[in-house]
């Protein structure tokens, strides 16, 4: 069966950060709170990085494929105790990401 979709019904994201528009508006800082965004040095340089490659998850999880492929070449038998526990660690988070994300793909293939 086709997929048929009216206008605006479509798969549409949007990141909205209405504190964002807010904040700039008053100049960060409204009545006694003081809403902190994160610096940066170049923060138009940030924000086009975020639109024209991808979000901060995006990123980090290519960096996480990235290491991933790299631990699999690393002769551990080196490695303290201390050491192999993070790595095993980091791969654990690894894999649930990876299983995230096939449930997800599950999902949609579904619809």
């Amino acid at each position: 069966m086709p997929d048929f979709r009216l206008p605006l019904s479509g798969d549409v994201i949007q990141s909205i950060n209405p504190w964002n528009w807010f904040v700039r508006t008053v100049g960060g800082q409204f009545g006694l709170i003081n809403i902190n965004l994160g610096r940066s040095t170049n923060p138009e340089m940030e924000a086009r990085i975020l639109d024209e490659v991808g979000s901060y998850g995006h990123q980090i999880g290519k960096m996480g494929d990235a290491l991933g492929v790299l631990l699999a070449h690393v002769d551990r038998s080196k490695l303290t105790e201390t050491e192999r526990c993070t790595i095993d660690e980091f791969e654990v988070q690894l894999a649930e990401i990876a299983r995230v994300k096939q449930k997800r793909a599950a999902l949609t293939a579904r619809q």
